[in-house]
């Protein structure tokens, strides 16, 4: 008999380190975590140089500021595609060795057979939290919003509705009302868009950034986001 997966609480109650990305929906999913469990950090993964996140492209400065505002360490590894698995399911070991007992992530849409997040937690010896598992897409960026986080633009897929000119623009409401009428998930969760989150009621203050010029690469633009060292540690 197959056994109904209950992801969305499964974090509850339990310590947890939490799969972030620095974006929207991975922001949500730690701070709707941190009302019922205790989070031990943030896992981070790098592309090989070690340069970029792997997700959404961000350097390593501005990831760290978000982790020092959210007050979480962030346990990170460097990767290419091949080794990428090996590494995550290592960085898991040395999360469940500072007392975590389970993964939270920031999916939506993880289908409940097949699930990566699944697998490798349980190699890991870990359970599973995806509290916006099956969530509504726009209850899910709606509920972003109305909980007073700050989230930029950063990259575009201009072959599914976005343009450049969204690139830098905030997550508002009236913004996702426009991308909906677009024909554009709310979430971006069919690769439209990515988001770099600046502020929130997990931060303790907000990460100041300057905006690069803006880069092209085949179907997609991006806008290079660089932390502005001076005005962080002024505030």
């Amino acid at each position: 008999m197959t056994v109904a997966k209950t992801w969305q609480t499964d974090a509850r109650n339990r310590r947890f380190v939490a799969s972030y990305s620095g974006g929207k929906d991975s922001s949500l999913a730690l701070h709707l975590a941190m009302q019922t469990g205790e989070a031990v950090g943030l896992i981070v993964m790098l592309e090989e140089k070690g340069e970029r996140s792997r997700s959404h492209g961000m350097p390593p400065e501005i990831i760290a500021a978000q982790a020092e505002s959210i007050g979480l360490p962030v346990i990170s590894a460097s990767a290419t595609w091949e080794g990428y698995e090996a590494a995550f399911v290592r960085l898991l070991d040395r999360a469940r060795e500072l007392g975590a007992e389970a993964l939270v992530t920031g999916d939506l849409d993880m289908p409940e057979e097949g699930c990566w997040h699944d697998k490798v937690t349980k190699l890991a010896g870990l359970e599973l939290g995806m509290p916006l598992w099956r969530m509504d897409h726009r209850r899910c960026v709606d509920a972003f919003i109305d909980q007073g986080f700050v989230a930029v633009v950063v990259t575009v897929n201009l072959t599914l509705g976005m343009t450049e000119a969204d690139l830098g623009r905030t997550i508002t409401r009236e913004f996702v009302d426009e991308l909906v009428d677009r024909g554009v998930d709310p979430c971006g969760e069919g690769g439209e868009f990515h988001t770099t989150v600046l502020d929130g009621p997990i931060f303790c203050k907000r990460v100041p950034v300057r905006e690069l010029a803006i880069v092209k690469d085949g179907d997609y633009a991006f806008l290079p986001l660089e932390l502005d060292e001076a005005a962080w540690r002024l505030e």
